[in-house]
């Protein structure tokens, strides 16, 4: 008699999440209204399983963004973030507000696809102020259709620090988590984005009961 053959299949996000993907998203701008200061830099790392059903930081998706028409640039925000808007080789890279945004959802578009998800969800580090600039932007070029982000639900690491651990700056929260936090690098926003990513898969991983087992189906 033939034994029947079990195949394991690898859990997607969308069993775990509601059909959420959950992305981490961290922005760099030139002030702190979405509305008229310029947004200057974004990340994306969406978070997946890996073989053993363990939560990890997927593929890194990164722009610098030349600041749009008319975009008030905060002399001090500039200087915080270490960042020349007109610098000649960062002009070289750098993209329109559109031409990233819709080169980033396509990207994530594919992994909320594969991860069998309905919506991607915004991962941030007081992540509503990301929200904001991500929707402001959205707004400004008219690439609603092709945002994969739900529009107003985030999940926030500084409340998820803040009960792990009691801290709530993302590089305290990194340090007490174990994760080594080069303070130097921070204000870049993959730099930042890849630390968030790090940190929440952390949590996420020490919270969570193991769920692999329920996850493999049958063929």
């Amino acid at each position: 008699m033939e034994k029947s053959v079990t195949t394991e299949v690898q859990p997607v996000i969308g069993q775990r999440f509601r059909g959420f993907l959950p992305v981490v998203v961290d922005v760099e701008t030139a002030g702190f209204n979405a509305d008229t200061d310029a947004l200057l830099e974004i990340a994306c790392i969406p978070i997946v399983y890996d073989e053993h059903g363990t939560f990890v930081p997927g593929q890194a998706h990164h722009a610098h963004i030349n600041p749009f028409p008319g975009a008030n640039l905060d002399r001090r925000s500039l200087d915080f973030i270490g960042v020349d808007p007109f610098n000649p080789m960062r002009v070289a890279m750098a993209e329109d507000e559109k031409t990233a945004l819709k080169r980033i959802f396509k990207a994530i578009n594919e992994v909320r696809k594969q991860q069998q998800c309905t919506h991607a969800i915004l991962v941030g580090h007081n992540a509503h102020f990301d929200l904001g600039f991500l929707r402001a932007a959205v707004l400004r070029t008219a690439t609603k259709n092709q945002n994969p982000f739900h529009s107003f639900s985030v999940f926030d690491t500084v409340t998820l620090s803040a009960v792990m651990f009691g801290q709530t700056v993302l590089a305290k929260s990194c340090i007490q988590a174990g994760i080594e936090f080069n303070g130097k690098e921070a204000h870049s926003a993959l730099y930042d984005t890849q630390k968030t990513a790090e940190l929440f898969c952390h949590i996420l991983n020490k919270l969570t009961p193991h769920v692999l087992d329920t996850l493999m189906v049958d063929p």
